[in-house]
């Protein structure tokens, strides 16, 4: 009676064990029979980080773990078979665009050409003119903004305003000594770049300031404001070919890209036909 009551015992300790999930080794959580492993959280924690920031890390880590684990566990039970099909289906789909888009990138990227002549561009420029206006207003100017009690300052003001390249010598060396400047007055700069760089000109006094040919002489506490307007462009104009390069080469580049995909989704089929790797049964 004695040894039946113990082999009774032992069998319900066994029994006990062979139906509690084992601890895997090295793991540090589990969700049913899913189970996270120190590698996972392995890089993780970034370096320096102190202990009780890393401690919250890990814990927030384990926890978000585990609630997609039962997430997607209540998911499986829940879902109607019907649905479960439709959403396979939808990550099979996936995988396939994925991969297939990763590898055509790789291929483009390999074989495009990204060098565009100035000649190409200004081609498509002039045939497509009409597709690249303006999305606001452009505006090409100079300007300083320098200290009144500068000691030069009348002889700055007026080669500033009857600006000549022969100057050029006197601007590297007073040009540095203003609180801002830009001399260039070939490039279009839209309207956010002129608010910013001539605060005192805003959209609500803009059209005071903002016209072709203008000079403006503005006192901002102790500093003074030159600036000559050389020529502004109207919102919904088309847009000067300087300014539309970076949009035009983009937009060529996009379309030779386009080009060398059609080919090589025609040539992969095609070579599949040749070697019958692909067949169409009627």
């Amino acid at each position: 009676m004695i040894r039946n009551s113990f082999f009774l015992f032992f069998l319900m300790v066994c029994s006990c064990n062979y139906f509690k999930p084992e601890k895997k080794a090295e793991s540090i959580a589990r969700v049913g029979k899913s189970y996270l492993y120190k590698s996972d959280i392995a890089t993780l924690v970034p370096a320096g980080t102190t202990k009780e920031d890393s401690l919250l890390l890990v814990r927030d880590f384990i926890d978000r773990w585990a609630s997609q684990k039962l997430l997607i566990e209540a998911a499986e039970r829940n879902l109607s078979d019907a649905k479960k099909s439709e959403y396979n289906t939808l990550i099979k789909q996936y995988k396939i665009d994925l991969y297939t888009k990763a590898y055509i990138e790789e291929v483009v990227k390999r074989t495009v050409d990204t060098l565009v002549s100035q000649e190409e561009l200004k081609k498509y420029y002039e045939e497509n003119k009409e597709n690249f206006r303006t999305n606001g207003t452009l505006v090409r100017l100079r300007y300083i903004n320098v200290s009144k009690a500068n000691p030069r300052f009348e002889t700055i003001r007026s080669k500033f305003f009857d600006y000549s390249k022969k100057d050029k010598k006197f601007w590297e060396t007073y040009a540095l000594q203003c609180k801002s400047f830009a001399m260039n007055d070939t490039v279009w700069v839209d309207m956010s770049q002129v608010y910013t760089k001539l605060p005192f000109i805003t959209p609500d006094n803009r059209d005071e300031f903002v016209i072709a040919g203008k000079r403006i002489e503005k006192t901002v506490e102790n500093n003074v404001y030159l600036v000559k307007i050389t020529n502004v462009i109207d919102k919904n104009q088309i847009s000067p070919f300087e300014f539309s390069k970076p949009t035009l080469k983009e937009v060529l580049l996009n379309k030779r890209k386009l080009e060398l995909i059609n080919k090589f989704e025609k040539d992969i089929t095609n070579d599949a036909i040749k070697n019958n790797d692909y067949e169409i049964y009627k």
